[in-house]
């Protein structure tokens, strides 16, 4: 038998002894003694928990020896916050629920608004892909021009380039970049707000389920 086996069975025995020595106890009360673990496994029993102790599992027991309470390990701070963020969600999700069932009659009532809010931003996203191609234009416009120029232009009499050209283009690459980005986003927005508008009508759809089973 290993010594930690060992160890246990002798806390086994041990707590069997005080509890029993307990329970003959005229002056027996209930909830005369505690079981805990300690770090290698090992169970102790005993009239008080030692303080390096007071934040683990434990479990009491009456006069009897009978268990008649428990008291769960203290949380870390790092599972309580888990926890708040857990029942943040739980909350936030019960507020959705609410928010769908007072607001919709249907699953055709979802898809008209689903509609309506894609319709919008394709708009958007058109207006958005029409822009960029102008900055497209405007930009091969302005190099076209730049090639006129030194260091663009090898000639030897090739002038300089001039700044307000020079500005143009660094605004319009700018620009155009800045421009290229947003109409990524709002293609990613686009695909977001179909796939929420999807997950509300299933849940939805389990919620009307769950309320026509009561």
């Amino acid at each position: 038998m290993s010594a930690q086996g060992s160890r246990q069975i002798m806390g086994l025995l041990l707590g069997l002894v005080a509890l029993g020595a307990q329970a003959a106890s005229p002056d027996s009360k209930v909830g005369v003694a505690y079981r805990w673990v300690d770090e290698q496994g090992v169970v102790h029993y005993g009239d008080s928990v030692p303080p390096q102790y007071a934040e683990k599992e434990r479990t009491i027991f009456n006069s009897r020896g009978v268990a008649v309470g428990h008291v769960d390990a203290q949380k870390s701070a790092q599972q309580l916050a888990a926890d708040e963020r857990e029942e943040q969600e739980i909350n936030k999700q019960r507020q959705h629920d609410t928010f769908l069932i007072a607001t919709y009659t249907s699953v055709k009532d979802i898809e008209r608004l689903r509609d309506v809010r894609l319709d919008q931003l394709k708009g958007q996203r058109v207006a958005a892909e029409q822009y960029v191609e102008t900055l497209r234009s405007r930009l091969a416009s302005l190099q076209s021009r730049a090639m006129l120029f030194r260091p663009y232009n090898a000639r030897g009499d090739a002038r300089r380039m001039p700044d307000d050209l020079a500005e143009d283009l660094v605004r319009s690459v700018n620009e155009l970049r800045t421009q290229s980005t947003a109409l990524t986003a709002k293609s990613a927005e686009e695909s977001s707000l179909r796939a929420q508008f999807d997950a509300d009508i299933q849940r939805y759809q389990l919620l009307r389920a769950a309320h026509a089973q009561r």
